[in-house]
């Protein structure tokens, strides 16, 4: 356990240390004190609010579906102290949060993580959506940044050499082999087990009550996560010069190009996202011609401004659950005096 909390904090760390060194401090400090508009990063603080609210209203029609129905606002609260707890403790918080809903309603806690399994699912089939739609609208800007680098130019030759594609479909084949004829080994079962059980919790969502609307939440929540970095880009006058660009539909290629790359990012496990987060809204940056020194202090002050409206957040779960429980405790001794 020390070591899965360890090992995304020394990953930080290090990532932020290979950030770091590529920056002029004098030069980010420059940026981050004179000409940024903060006031375009406080309505991003106030966007991601919505994007937390929508995840649970959109957990709210899982839980449901199982029979579960806990006030909205604790479940909106489990999302907030998720994602507040993810800032120390990277991943434990979907844990939490399902300790916190199967508890509150004397529920199998099995149950409640089980109704996860779309919620997650759906979120990593939509950054699927968003890569492939990134790669289509913005594909020359990618391709001739690559270029510039050995690195680069080597991914763009890997991709482009029929071997790659022949070792793709060569590698599906031995795995759809696998799992078609050595169904009776022991990790191989167990994986298919687990497969299954992911696809019977996702397929759930076309045949349960409130599908529609589970989708137009999903859309919802990525809309307010992309329409925030869109806001932030205002705050800063080199990104902000990209909103006046007709040829990049006015930013919106840009944020769509960093917001992508910072969402596989978050896929890293580190402390919320510090680090895997930066580097990749600074990679999708420099696509379009933005410095390091600039690329660092946007995802800086942008993380910076997440982070505190979740640390606030965070603040407010503890005060309502410590409410809840005063309330629970007063009516049992009313009941016991009765």
């Amino acid at each position: 356990m020390i070591v899965r909390w360890l090992l995304p904090l020394a990953l930080t760390i290090l990532l932020l240390t290979y950030m770091f060194r590529k920056v002029n401090f004098a030069d980010m400090w420059e940026i981050v004190t004179h000409g940024v508009d903060y006031w375009w990063i406080l309505a991003a603080m106030g966007i991601s609010v919505f994007s937390h609210i929508f995840r649970a209203l959109r957990w709210r029609i899982q839980l449901r579906s199982l029979g579960i129905y806990p006030p909205l606002m604790a479940i909106i609260c489990s999302i907030f102290g998720t994602y507040a707890l993810n800032l120390v403790f990277p991943r434990l918080g979907e844990i939490w949060r399902c300790t916190y809903i199967a508890g509150r309603e004397h529920k199998p806690f099995t149950e409640v993580v089980g109704s996860m399994v779309a919620d997650r699912l759906s979120d990593t089939l939509m950054v699927l959506l968003l890569t492939l739609l990134t790669f289509v609208v913005a594909a020359p800007a990618i391709e001739s940044f690559l270029v510039k680098y050995p690195v680069g130019q080597g991914l763009v030759d890997v991709f482009k050499s029929p071997w790659t594609w022949v070792a793709v479909f060569g590698g599906a084949a031995l795995i759809w082999a696998i799992f078609s004829f050595g169904s009776g080994y022991g990790p191989v079962a167990k994986t298919r087990k687990w497969i299954g059980e992911m696809w019977h919790g996702f397929a759930s969502v076309a045949s349960m009550q409130g599908k529609w609307q589970f989708i137009g939440y999903t859309f919802a929540i990525w809309g307010c996560y992309y329409i925030q970095l869109y806001v932030a880009f205002f705050a800063f006058p080199f990104t902000r010069e990209l909103c006046t660009e007709p040829s990049l539909a006015f930013g919106l290629v840009p944020c769509l190009v960093a917001f992508v790359l910072s969402s596989i990012g978050m896929a890293i496990p580190s402390n919320g996202g510090l680090g895997p987060w930066n580097i990749a809204v600074m990679f999708g940056l420099a696509v379009y011609g933005i410095s390091d020194a600039e690329g660092t202090a946007f995802s800086m002050l942008q993380w910076s401004g997440q982070t505190v409206m979740l640390i606030i957040l965070g603040i407010y779960t503890m005060g309502y659950i410590s409410l809840g429980k005063k309330n629970k405790n007063k009516q049992i001794t009313n009941n016991v005096c009765a």
